[in-house]
């Protein structure tokens, strides 16, 4: 408490005696009890005589989500007492440098680039020389979670703004959240943040999810709101509470609800059955079939294709995806070109698309196959079948 007082108190008033015992407990400017000493009892008793004391969240969170209210709401002159505070409270500079960084994309670049000026300033005064990209590996995302993400991307952003869409799988999720320079926690824990200081609930479900399943616990993202509400105003942090009062209820819902279940392996090459003849053309082979149980509704399976062999014409509710094991093969669109696939190559195929896949008309390929089905629905629609003239374009495509 002592160095958060020392960081944030912007001056001091000499004085003697009593007079001088009672300066030294005051952490709000000087000026503030000439001018409003309301505010400074409160600064004092209960910012940080209180809030700033409660163990529910540690210094260092606070000052990640103090910073974070600052920066995102463009409060610049404050910005300088509290990077020195979270420097105090065990912040890296690279750290503080990734936080801003990360604000940039939801807050802004003015906002960020007015907290990297003035972050500068107390840089240059601790003597702290520039901040590099951090060399460790960059991390990876959870991949069912990331899915999930890009499916609605995909089915809600890209066809109202592809760009945006772009943008947001390759550069916010597919480069700065897997930056290793801020863990995944502390990037949840400063978006959350920001989002709540800027007035943006309707962004907080995903984010205090991700956050929670990043390691954030509950008690701790509830405290957010109690220590938000002191550098965003009440207002924005009670708009916030019946958001995560939603989240954390369907979280305990889910919890209570899920059962008990065991790891299952499904050997390879299990359960192998031809593909049937009204879905399929040509020599087909499913194997490894799983689904899951509820409350999981994905299932898949590896399906191999001799030379020649494809689906038929179908669509999936909630989408698929195909990952290329052996062999070439070719998948369609309707109404574009065919395109060629090989081994490693990850195919995702967007919600209600009607597409077919298979093997060249050369060489055998194998893909493992994962849908999702929709609440009350099956993973895929079968259509009809894709004539020989149809498929014979796919020779365009090599």
């Amino acid at each position: 408490m002592k160095n958060i007082a020392a960081s944030i108190t912007i001056s001091a008033i000499a004085a003697t005696g009593v007079e001088a015992q009672e300066e030294r407990r005051r952490i709000a400017p000087a000026a503030v009890y000439d001018v409003a000493p309301g505010l400074g009892h409160f600064t004092d008793e209960v910012l940080f005589g209180e809030v700033w004391e409660r163990k529910e969240l540690a210094p260092r969170d606070r000052s990640l989500v103090t910073v974070s209210a600052i920066v995102s709401t463009g409060k610049t002159a404050q910005i300088a007492a509290h990077v020195g505070a979270a420097l105090d409270n065990g912040l890296k500079p690279a750290e503080i440098g990734e936080l801003i960084t990360q604000l940039a994309f939801y807050s802004g670049w003015p906002n960020a680039i007015s907290a990297v000026e003035e972050t500068k300033k107390v840089f240059d005064a601790r003597q702290i020389g520039a901040v590099g990209n951090s060399e460790d590996a960059r991390m990876e995302l959870e991949a069912t979670a990331e899915a999930a993400r890009k499916a609605i991307v995909d089915t809600t952003v890209a066809p109202t703004a592809a760009v945006l869409s772009d943008l947001t799988n390759r550069v916010l999720f597919g480069d700065l959240w897997r930056r290793p320079d801020l863990s995944a926690r502390d990037r949840s824990l400063v978006t959350m943040s920001a989002l709540i200081a800027i007035g943006q609930p309707e962004q907080l479900p995903f984010h205090a999810n991700r956050a929670m399943d990043n390691g954030l616990t509950a008690a701790e993202t509830s405290e957010v709101l109690s220590h938000i509400a002191f550098y965003a105003g009440w207002p924005r942090a009670m708009s916030a509470v019946p958001v995560l009062k939603h989240v954390f209820e369907k979280r305990k819902e889910n919890t209570m609800t899920t059962p008990q279940q065991d790891i299952e392996i499904t050997q390879a090459g299990s359960g192998r059955t031809p593909g049937p003849v009204q879905y399929f053309s040509g020599q087909v082979e499913i194997s490894g079939l799983y689904q899951a149980e509820a409350p999981a509704r994905v299932g898949g399976a590896t399906v191999s294709f001799e030379a020649g062999a494809r689906t038929a014409w179908h669509t999936h509710p909630l989408g698929q995806t195909l990952f290329i094991v052996s062999g070439r093969g070719w998948v369609q669109r309707e109404g574009e070109e065919v395109r060629t696939v090989g081994p490693g190559d990850v195919v995702w195929i967007p919600p209600h698309v009607r597409h077919w896949h298979g093997a060249v008309s050369t060489e055998a390929m194998a893909h493992f196959a994962v849908a999702e089905a929709a609440i009350n629905e099956s993973s895929v629609t079968w259509m009809e079948k894709v004539s020989d003239e149809e498929y014979e374009k796919g020779s365009l495509a090599d």
